[in-house]
């Protein structure tokens, strides 16, 4: 039976994972799923730090170009290279976009205000591939499978900082609307 790629990734101010996240980090585990992970520091590392602990096999980060921030469990490495000239966002974001194509769910951890997260949910669900995000703010899950699901993760968001990551990745057609009141 083939075993399923998940996509792992969050905000870099998450730097703790909640007893709610390890729980889906062992059911991964006791599956035996494909983790694919980056190299930031915040979630990205301590997302790292669990399946180190755990001695996880099943992990590959992926790193830019020849270096890797963090590999905690010296899993092997996805050297993802950024045409000339790109940087900030636009170079991180390469590799989390082949990591988005590379699998076939996503587990996002989420602060109500990453740019990066959400545009890693943006990739996944555009990819027609099921999302499910923790919101910190609420320690819930949210799963996104349409744009309704996506619109309504963003409510759950910082307002401004979601206004902002909304105009900078050109989705001002999903911003949601202030509720009536």
């Amino acid at each position: 039976m083939p075993t399923s790629t998940v996509f792992v990734a969050g905000s870099r101010q998450i730097s703790r994972l909640p007893a709610e996240v390890r729980a889906r980090l062992d059911t991964m585990i006791e599956k035996g799923l494909h983790i694919l992970v980056g190299d930031a520091n915040g979630a990205d590392k301590a997302v790292q730090r669990y399946f180190a602990d755990k001695a996880y096999p099943h992990v590959l980060v992926h790193c830019m170009k020849d270096h890797c921030r963090n590999n905690l469990g010296n899993w092997p490495t996805r050297q993802v290279v950024a045409p000339r000239g790109a940087k900030g966002f636009d170079y991180y974001s390469l590799k989390d976009h082949a990591m988005a194509e590379a699998a076939e769910y996503g587990l996002m951890l989420w602060d109500g205000k990453s740019k990066g997260t959400i545009n890693n949910v943006l990739n996944l669900s555009r990819g027609n591939k099921l999302v499910v995000v923790y919101v910190a703010s609420t320690k819930t899950f949210q799963t996104v499978r349409s744009s309704e699901d996506f619109k309504d993760l963003l409510t759950k968001g910082d307002p401004s900082s979601v206004g902002k990551l909304v105009h900078e990745l050109h989705l001002d057609h999903l911003q949601p609307r202030a509720a009536a009141g």
